[in-house]
């Protein structure tokens, strides 16, 4: 049974046209105007007056992943699936083994969890501490396993971060393997000791978290790790910018030919530093790391997205419940589980803060909800694309709709939602998943299991100038 979208107009990240679009066993086999059912029992969707996308790419997100003496609540299928109802079909997610553990080892548990998603998946490779394996099972991950890009922490001392010596060497064999290295910028020691502090001063409110983590500490690793990687000679990008300091980095770098892309998310974009001071500890729903920045730094980010030195919006889709989760640190800010829902409103914080609001054009939505990330991580053109052979994952986006978001509605397995009350303008009518329709009009319909490991190919990016 195949698909057939009539009368709806295609946005691409380069183009816009009125045409319809035919899938069969999963994939796009045909876009042009006036196509035409090919079985009776063919589904067709009237896109009239509505806007035909590639399926969203979340290049960041971190189900059931196991942190600060608990576990993010979404699993692989419920994350998946609230991505689904908001337009991601395709995520990246992070194999991050604990210390002592082996890459392979965690890949094979990560594999084993992510058995349940609904949509699509692929795996970053987080290098958290170095064995004498530790190099040679980094090219086994290119090779066997089609994971192509690495992460590094510079935060999270004696756990999950790594020192410069560290970075420098998964930099130095990620040149010669073609992959990426991506980094979390902040200086974990400068964290420490600033955490150390408040708590001798009795300063234990979640407020004090963001206080831990000002900006100059993410702006000097952001700056470090770009300089490393200049040295290195290989590209690196810079996952989840908050601040002007890291903006600065990352701007002088590429201004000068340094291949350094980097990402933002819509909680960075659209909040600020305020939320922490919500009373009965409801700032620490926003706890996470980095931390939502003062007012003025959001400003910087949005140029720096609208001038393409941010190339990619993805969430850090990292859930913890108020209750039972985040109140482990009520009487310490150290110990809150750090991170947030998100992956289901990035389609329509990012089509009503950009598009609605005049900060970008339809064509950048695109690129930055999916054809960029797909592009950078080897994904593309399966995915991020409308084209004939692409797999068949696409969102008919309404644009005249409206939302609110709230914890009450969302999919996302959370009590909370940091986006609380927030208005959108458009949201999807259906969302298409390997050529079935497993959104429609507000339900959901997926398919424990249905989503498939992609593995990744190399980018080739250009030499970084030398300098």
């Amino acid at each position: 049974m195949g698909i057939l979208i009539k009368n709806g107009e295609i946005i691409t990240a380069s183009d816009r046209f009125v045409a319809d679009v035919y899938c069969e066993e999963g994939r796009i086999s045909a876009v042009a105007p006036g196509l035409e059912k090919q079985r009776a029992d063919d589904t067709v969707i009237d896109a009239s007056g509505q806007i035909i996308l590639p399926g969203g790419v979340d290049a960041h997100v971190h189900m059931e992943l196991p942190f600060m003496g608990t576990e993010s609540s979404d699993d692989f299928e419920t994350g998946t699936a609230a991505g689904v109802a908001g337009g991601t079909t395709t995520i990246i997610d992070f194999v991050i083994p604990s210390r002592g553990q082996h890459l392979l080892d965690g890949y094979a548990m990560w594999m084993e969890k992510a058995k349940k998603s609904v949509s699509d998946y692929a795996f970053h490779m987080a290098v958290t501490w170095f064995s004498d394996r530790t190099l040679t099972e980094m090219e086994t991950c290119v090779r066997d396993h089609g994971i192509t890009s690495f992460k590094t922490f510079m935060a999270y001392r004696g756990a999950i971060g790594i020192e410069d010596p560290e970075l420098i060497q998964v930099m130095e064999k990620s040149a010669t393997l073609g992959s990426l290295v991506t980094v979390h910028a902040e200086h974990g020691d400068a964290v420490v000791a600033l955490q150390k502090k408040f708590l001798r001063e009795g300063k234990t409110e979640p407020k004090y978290h963001a206080m831990s983590r000002p900006a100059p500490v993410e702006g000097e690793a952001t700056a470090r790790a770009i300089m490393l990687a200049r040295m290195m000679g290989n590209p690196v990008y810079i996952v989840h910018v908050t601040c002007k300091e890291a903006v600065d980095a990352i701007v002088e770098a590429r201004t000068r030919g340094q291949v350094v892309m980097a990402e933002t998310c819509p909680q960075y974009l659209l909040l600020d530093d305020s939320v922490y001071e919500k009373p009965d500890f409801e700032g620490a729903a926003y706890v996470m790391s980095p931390p939502i920045r003062p007012k003025g730094h959001q400003d910087a980010l949005w140029a720096a997205v609208a001038a393409g030195h941010i190339q990619t919006v993805a969430t850090d889709h990292c859930p913890f419940n108020q209750v039972g989760q985040k109140d482990m640190g009520k009487d310490n800010f150290a110990r809150i589980p750090n991170g947030a829902a998100g992956i289901e409103n990035r389609l329509g914080l990012l089509w009503t803060a950009g598009v609605v609001e005049g900060r970008f054009d339809v064509h950048k939505f695109v690129d930055l909800f999916a054809t960029q990330p797909a592009k950078i991580f080897g994904l593309y053109p399966r995915k991020g694309a409308v084209v004939p052979g692409a797999d068949a994952d696409i969102v008919v986006f309404d644009p005249h709709a409206t939302d609110v978001i709230s914890a009450k509605t969302h999919h996302h397995r959370c009590d909370r939602s940091i986006f609380e009350g927030f208005q959108v303008k458009g949201k999807p009518s259906h969302v298409i998943v390997n050529g079935r329709v497993q959104f429609k009009e507000g339900k959901l319909d997926v398919q424990r299991g249905a989503g498939r490991y992609l593995p990744r190919q190399i980018h080739t990016f250009p030499k970084p100038v030398q300098s």
